[in-house]
């Protein structure tokens, strides 16, 4: 059974390479039932490339109206096949991070499909709360993780920048996957950390209450972002879903998140990269 197609989506995107960057590193993948970012890793020879063969690798997934898990994990290891092939000068290369959503169902029910490769983030809105659904691949985090830093020391810690999965890793990396049931008044935000790096959630909180039209709400985060300081390249999808009523939302609870398996750039960590970027 499918997602009933009278479920619509209202989505807006902005992207902007920053205050201080002569390139904008980050690609996004935005329609149909499809909407990713991608943050590049590597400079003008790699990261651009990378985070641009990643969402061209999964573009063909716009073609359905509900996309199934097996073909996001067919066309994320795709991806991750197109940016470790691509040439890059001596001393370095390509990387890129990937997090976003997709429209799926589960029993017959709507869901999203959230997928997290790195630190770029997807976040859901509700009612004004926000809650971060993917989890940082970061050195940072396992920091915050295991207790040693907290979550506001994470936030200005010199590493906080060093990511420990991407695609075009050396070793295959291993994307995280939720399944969230699609309710009426969730909105879901996506973005490189061009943004968070800028503006904390209380912030893009309070612009995704304030501003209804999903375009007019990623052009203001990425405008407020830059007015921040715009230190990083800076991406920002918003998404909402339409049409729902009670015999087409899902049935599970809100909270019913599981996870289905379990410098100011982005850089990956040196150890298991074999010092490959720099």
């Amino acid at each position: 059974m499918s997602v009933p197609v009278s479920i619509g989506l209202l989505w807006g995107a902005s992207t902007h390479q920053g205050a201080r960057r002569r390139l904008n590193e980050d690609s996004y993948l935005a329609g149909g039932s499809v909407f990713f970012v991608a943050d590049g890793m590597g400079g003008h020879d790699a990261g651009e490339v990378a985070s641009a063969a990643a969402v061209e690798a999964l573009a063909p997934l716009r073609e359905s109206a509900v996309v199934h898990e097996d073909d996001v994990r067919c066309r994320v290891a795709t991806a991750h096949d197109a940016v470790r092939a691509i040439e890059t000068a001596p001393g370095r290369g390509a990387g890129t991070t990937l997090s976003g959503l997709v429209l799926t169902d589960q029993g017959g029910e709507p869901y999203w499909l959230v997928v997290n490769v790195g630190d770029s983030r997807t976040y859901r809105s509700t009612n004004g709360v926000l809650e971060q659904v993917s989890v940082d691949h970061s050195e940072v985090q396992e920091l915050v993780d295991a207790g040693r830093i907290t979550a506001d020391q994470a936030a200005t810690h010199p590493r906080r920048h060093v990511v420990t999965r991407a695609l075009g890793a050396p070793d295959d990396p291993e994307p995280d996957f939720w399944f969230l049931p699609v309710h009426a008044g969730d909105r879901m935000l996506v973005c490189s950390d061009g943004l968070t790096v800028e503006l904390g959630d209380r912030r893009i909180a309070e612009v995704l209450l304030m501003e209804a039209d999903p375009q007019r709400a990623a052009d203001r985060l990425v405008a407020e972002a830059l007015e921040a300081g715009g230190r990083d390249n800076i991406t920002v999808i918003v998404v909402g879903a339409t049409g729902l009523t009670d015999d087409l939302e899902s049935t599970a609870p809100r909270d019913g998140r599981a996870a289905h398996d379990d410098d100011d750039d982005t850089v990956p960590r040196r150890s298991p990269w074999k010092g490959a970027w720099t």
